[in-house]
């Protein structure tokens, strides 16, 4: 709201242009908000990164034994008693997060372009033995972990297997603005190993640009267990469920899908009409998604139905400064080679994911029973 409160409503003329100018005073002191906690975290983490370089560096629980970074947590909360980053957790934090990226560098783990990915303020370079440790003491904070707070940065160090994977979770905060919260959602459902892996035809049917931002957007298996599906349901409480759901599943899409809707006509010029299950269309793609629900295991039929769908939906939807329209369909289980030989000869850019869900298990009075015995 950009209406003021006036102190004495006589003495001031609060036209629209007062109203316009006291609005742009706001955005400006907003964005000078968000630059000033961008920068506070920025040297916080710059911080707690030489910190971490530090206790590694320096051996210091060889050097000074187990307890020093009790002790160090000690000294220094004495010192900044009004500072609430350096307790013995936290101090353990820092060090785990030097660490975690430490020894993926000293033992070459790690491709020499990928490091350079994380912008690394000093340019690592292969060196010989006699050097490495002192490039690996030196290492310098990388200035893209500047852009994700503390918090993410613990979950991803933490889970992550991998300086790719760690990139991966801690681009996807970046692009996608995720709380600490969505985070960890996407963490425990494995997004680094479904994202980019459901099974397409898209280096056959896509221009390079659109082919790869395709790929990277489309998962398998999606996870639908937020659905709370029997086990043996069919599709139309597939695609019920998901309707109801829409934007717990635009989440598990990713970014970019706007809900177009469901069993959307397709008219066919002899009055003929078509209805896929689900209708999208994606803001980055610039392109339509069609969605087709299979709650069983992938039959080749199942191709030939979504490719006509994406044609007529080329020929109906499409604007001109649209890109080729995307048909994806997501089934219970795939075999890739069936897939694979199913894409042979069509031309449309087409995709086969897979789904999974929760079993609801419904628990008898004895096993509460059972249960209540075993706390007692």
């Amino acid at each position: 709201m950009n209406e003021p409160e006036f102190v004495k409503r006589d003495s001031i003329i609060a036209d629209d242009n007062y109203i316009t100018w006291l609005g742009e005073i706001k955005q400006r002191y907003q964005k000078s908000q968000i630059k000033a906690a961008i920068r506070v975290n920025h040297t916080m983490l710059e911080f707690y990164w030489s910190l971490g370089r530090d206790i590694v560096a320096l051996k210091a629980e060889s050097k000074w034994g187990t307890g020093v970074l009790q002790q160090l947590s000690l000294d220094l909360k004495k010192m900044f008693p009004n500072e609430m980053g350096f307790s013995y957790r936290n101090i353990r934090y820092m060090r785990q997060w030097y660490s975690f990226y430490y020894h993926q560098v000293i033992n070459w783990q790690q491709p020499i372009a990928k490091l350079e990915e994380l912008n690394w303020q000093q340019p690592i370079a292969k060196t010989d033995d006699s050097n490495c440790q002192q490039v690996i003491d030196e290492l310098n904070f990388p200035a893209i972990f500047a852009l994700v707070p503390w918090g993410h940065h613990i979950q991803i160090m933490s889970k992550s297997q991998s300086v790719d994977e760690a990139l991966f979770y801690i681009n996807q905060t970046i692009a996608n603005n995720w709380s600490v919260t969505d985070l960890k959602y996407e963490i425990k459902g494995n997004l680094y190993a479904r994202q980019g892996v459901a099974m397409t035809n898209f280096s056959d049917t896509l221009a390079l640009p659109q082919q790869k931002l395709a790929q990277e957007l489309i998962k398998s298996p999606y996870q639908l267990g937020f659905l709370k599906l029997q086990e043996n349901h069919d599709e139309q409480e597939l695609e019920e469920a998901l309707v109801k759901n829409i934007t717990r599943f635009l989440l598990e899409l990713g970014k970019g899908f706007a809900f177009v809707g469901r069993q959307m006509e397709l008219r066919m010029p002899d009055g003929q009409s078509y209805f896929p299950d689900l209708v999208f269309y994606h803001t980055r793609l610039k392109s339509y998604v069609l969605i087709e629900l299979k709650a069983v295991k992938f039959i080749p039929e199942f191709v030939g139905k979504l490719n006509f769908y994406v044609s007529a939906a080329d020929e109906l939807l499409k604007a001109e400064d649209d890109k080729p329209t995307i048909g994806l369909l997501i089934c219970r289980e795939a075999d890739k080679t069936t897939v694979e030989w199913a894409f042979r000869g069509l031309d449309r850019p087409l995709g086969v994911a897979t789904y999974q869900i929760e079993q609801i298990v419904e628990r008898t009075v004895k096993e509460l029973e059972c249960r209540s015995k075993n706390v007692q």
